[in-house]
């Protein structure tokens, strides 16, 4: 293995003196430095485009989405993942990260276990991973053992598989059906890849799960109508939400709310068209979940 070949391993001499930088002079360098991180995303678009557009089919279908890393990346697929139940009001399992040494892991950092394939293929294994589900594997490195083998054997059980990685020419990418590769160069710390390797990461994973939830109709324009109000704040939005849509007073809202457990798309639905709750349930359920639909307005899967 010779690291130096890898750019997310070299040395970049413009960084070769931080340590004798002021404060303000560091955290200038590094946002500079980061500011580099969206054109490299766009570089990738193709690729991350073509992997969304196969996954989506996938998981309207029934199929789940399953991130797998190690060490940051891992902690990425994981924190991403937890996002979805909350904002779209996601199924138990149909988003989900696995990282390399298990659960543990995301606090207590088992650098070691990034070197196990037998736990990646095990992990492919033990998720039951089958040909409706989307793998992303996600690898700064492009290389890491256990990434590689989990989507190698995720692949072998008929999944689609993505792999996500910071250098050109990664062995991920040949391992992955879809290649996805930001090439953001080498770190202000030479090796620290949870600097500009892992904000790409993030925004690419942020692109992916958002983009397939709007494609599964989880959104009405910008509105996350599947929010789960679960607290104050969330309530209040979902009030502004019904407002918003149907153009109903406050009082309004909320007893539509309330009358259809602070379901969004279903209070709309109600409003809108004077059904009960079990009525509007059932017309949503025929537009597939899909408010705009449901509304009777033209979309991309209507024309």
């Amino acid at each position: 293995m010779n690291l130096s070949e890898l750019a997310t391993e070299s040395a970049d001499p413009r960084f070769a003196g931080i340590d004798t930088m002021s404060v303000g002079d560091l955290a200038a360098t590094m946002n500079a430095a980061d500011a580099s991180v969206p054109a490299a995303v766009a570089a990738a678009l193709p690729g991350i485009t073509a992997a969304i557009e196969a996954a989506v089919p996938r998981m309207r279908a029934g199929g789940r989405l399953v991130y797998v890393g190690a060490g940051t990346p891992g902690r990425l697929g994981v924190l991403d993942a937890s996002e979805c139940p909350p904002t779209f009001s996601t199924p138990p399992g149909q988003v989900f990260g696995i990282i390399a040494g298990g659960e543990s892991a995301i606090v207590s950092p088992c650098e070691g276990a990034e070197d196990d394939e037998a736990a990646g293929i095990e992990a492919m294994e033990s998720a039951g991973i089958g040909p409706l589900d989307t793998v992303v594997g996600i690898a700064s490195s492009g290389r890491t053992p256990y990434v590689l083998a989990a989507v190698r054997r995720a692949r072998s059980l008929g999944a689609l598989t993505v792999g996500l990685s910071c250098n050109a020419g990664a062995p991920l990418s040949g391992a992955a059906e879809h290649a996805v590769e930001v090439l953001v160069g080498p770190e202000v710390i030479s090796g620290s890849t949870r600097l500009k390797a892992g904000t790409a990461q993030k925004l690419v994973l942020n692109m992916f799960s958002t983009i397939v939830m709007v494609r599964l109709g989880k959104t009405y324009g910008n509105l996350m109508v599947d929010v789960k109000a679960s607290n104050g704040k969330l309530r209040e939005r979902a009030v502004g939400m019904v407002r918003t849509i149907t153009g109903a007073g406050r009082e309004e809202a909320l007893d539509a709310l309330d009358a259809n457990g602070f379901n969004v798309k279903q209070a709309v639905v109600a409003s809108h068209f004077g059904l009960s709750p079990q009525d509007a349930a059932a017309r949503l359920a025929e537009a597939g979940g899909r408010l705009r639909s449901a509304l009777g307005e033209l979309t991309e899967e209507t024309v």
